[in-house]
């Protein structure tokens, strides 16, 4: 505040270039008492600031910016294991005030594990380079040499989420990645399979509990997050339905459960005896990602299916074969937890019965 105004204060080391630049805003003046130059804060004038200093300068813009407020709804993440990792001598850590970010952010643990895994990748890229003199500059080399290197679309935007993260969450910088092209998301069909061979899987699969991940997989059009993230009181029996808590998007939602997958589930929890979640390691601890991955590609080897599947292959198919039983697409939106339709049409493209209505011109 000068003279009861609001004010934008500009403080920088002695820079002839900035200086000049500086000039050129809307009627700066200097104030003795801050010692700095200010102008009426005011959005016409913060955008002049960041277009002329765009890639010149880092301009903080914290003060501006609401905060956003953690996600109370999610677990407390634990990031202690990245602090105690036994890495090699010269591997850079991520930094200590991006892990206390996150965990005040409270983000799914897949977002966390993602997070550190890129920017990691990113620091260790200039292993030769303190982590504070890299810039924007940078940051494009490093991502040309992403796609230089092959790397999918997917992946080079989950980099530039993970750098930003860092710049602007955790230094509280503005968003300095505007002008930064992110690569158009592939559009790319699912992967389905015919309910025959689904059927085959299930019978190629002859441990219970197993057997009900793969049929929960399908059946409830799960994630595999989602299913991993499961709780015996998640399964309702009595209007069978499965609760899914704090899905993608933070958002809670109902699907079906089948009633031959509660059958073989009850099998499975008279064995195993679960005690917290509906399926666990075998030091009681949440069943991990990898068992999952070899459970599908073991049962898929015995069943001769060449395809590569996966859980979302199952998830696929689940939308894919309600679609080609007449159920509305509103409805499968809803079981699968879409926000939007969009999303779901995308089923139309690969559903049997969409080219069955359509008369080829050669017959």
């Amino acid at each position: 505040m000068i003279n009861n105004q609001k004010m934008i204060g500009i403080k920088f080391a002695p820079d002839k270039k900035i200086q000049a630049l500086v000039k050129n805003l809307d009627s700066p003046k200097w104030s003795t008492t801050y010692n700095l130059v200010y102008i009426i804060n005011s959005k016409t004038n913060l955008a002049q600031i960041y277009k002329t200093f765009n890639g010149i300068a880092w301009i903080n813009y914290n003060r501006f910016l609401a905060n956003k407020p953690v996600n109370k709804k999610n677990v407390i993440i634990n990031v202690d294991y990245y602090r105690n990792r036994n890495l090699p001598k010269d591997y850079k850590r991520c930094p200590e005030e991006y892990l206390l970010k996150l965990e005040l952010k409270r983000y799914a643990l897949n977002t966390v594990r993602t997070y550190i895994q890129f920017f990691e990748h990113y620091i260790n890229y200039y292993f030769d380079k303190e982590i504070s003199t890299l810039n924007e500059m940078h940051v494009r080399r490093y991502l040309q040499a992403l796609i230089r290197s092959d790397k999918s679309n997917s992946y080079i935007n989950q980099a530039i989420n993970a750098i930003k993260f860092y710049y602007e969450s955790v230094l509280g910088m503005p968003n300095r990645f505007y002008e930064l092209e992110r690569p158009r998301k592939e559009k790319k069909l699912p992967t389905v399979i015919s309910k025959e061979e689904i059927l085959s899987l299930i019978d190629a699969t002859t441990n219970v509990k197993h057997k009900c991940v793969i049929q929960l997989l399908y059946s409830s059009g799960l994630r595999r997050s989602e299913l991993l993230n499961l709780k015996i009181a998640d399964i309702d029996s009595k209007r069978m339905l499965i609760r899914v808590i704090q899905a993608k998007g933070k958002k809670d939602r109902y699907t079906l459960l089948s009633h031959t997958v509660l059958k073989n589930l009850r099998i499975y929890y008279k064995c195993h005896k679960p005690q917290k979640f509906l399926f666990e390691g075998q030091n009681g601890n949440q069943y991990s990602s990898t068992s999952i991955v070899k459970i599908i590609n073991r049962s898929a080897s015995k069943a001769g299916i060449s395809q590569k599947i996966s859980a979302h292959t199952l998830r696929h198919s689940f939308a894919t074969h309600l679609l080609e039983a007449g159920i509305d697409l509103r409805q499968i939106q809803v079981l699968l937890g879409h926000q939007s339709t969009k999303t779901t049409e995308i089923y139309t493209h690969v559903a049997t019965n969409t080219f069955l209505k359509i008369k080829n011109p050669l017959d």
